[in-house]
């Protein structure tokens, strides 16, 4: 079985791999633009970047309606359990932990994290997902930076920030694509709002342009084969 991916608006989406449903950074209920409600998404495992409201809004209602495993650092881990949540499987920078499908390692983010109610977040990551049949990965929210490169084995996938502002843009995007050489690129964390408005057509043009892999732009909602 393929695995497919949904962008469910923002920075979240629905990874399935092996029957196995993945969600990334829930933020559906308060998004102007996610397609979906949080009582309307399921979930076996929630892996969670960061600890801004706008990737861990849902997180709580989710992980405790559905009964997922929700998997980031060990201080946001540890916050989820105190509004209710029963299963984590904290994991800090660095570090790899199996999931019910492949394994998925922490990697490094050059962000700020604070949880909503103010507490810290710890510090802000992405994720490498070794899938049955796709690795896959996800940079979080975070600035360019030159050991990307470390990442840049055998990608079949990179879902990276382009909204500028709070993140890399579409220039440094393109350096990061440079670094990582996936064999396709997803867009994420642009359009959300005005500040982080972008052209995406015209990153996607950039980017074959540089001849280094195919851009992915995904419709909100739709599911696509990875």
């Amino acid at each position: 079985m393929s695995t497919t991916i949904t962008w469910l608006g923002h920075s979240c989406f629905q990874i399935e791999a092996a029957g196995t449903r993945i969600l990334l950074d829930p933020f559906l209920d308060d998004s102007p633009v996610a397609p979906r409600k949080s009582k309307d998404v399921s979930a076996d495992v929630i892996l969670i970047t960061h600890g801004h409201f706008d990737h861990i809004a849902d997180a709580v209602k989710i992980a405790i309606r559905t009964g997922a495993v929700c998997v980031s650092n060990f201080e946001i881990c540890a916050w989820l359990s105190k509004q209710g949540v029963k299963h984590t499987d904290p994991i800090n920078t660095g570090g790899t932990i199996l999931l019910p499908v492949g394994k998925v390692k922490s990697t490094i983010a050059f962000h700020s994290s604070t949880l909503p109610d103010g507490t810290p977040g710890g510090h802000p990551g992405g994720f490498l997902l070794m899938l049955p049949d796709a690795r896959i990965y996800i940079a979080g929210d975070t600035a360019l930076f030159s050991d990307m490169k470390l990442y840049a084995v055998d990608l079949d996938l990179a879902i990276i920030p382009i909204g500028d502002r709070y993140t890399m843009g579409p220039d440094d995007s393109l350096e990061a694509i440079r670094l990582l050489n996936p064999k396709r690129v997803v867009p994420c964390h642009y359009n959300t709002w005005p500040p982080i408005a972008q052209d995406a057509a015209a990153w996607a043009a950039s980017v074959r342009e540089q001849g280094k892999c195919e851009p992915m732009v995904l419709s909100i909602g739709s599911l696509t084969r990875i």
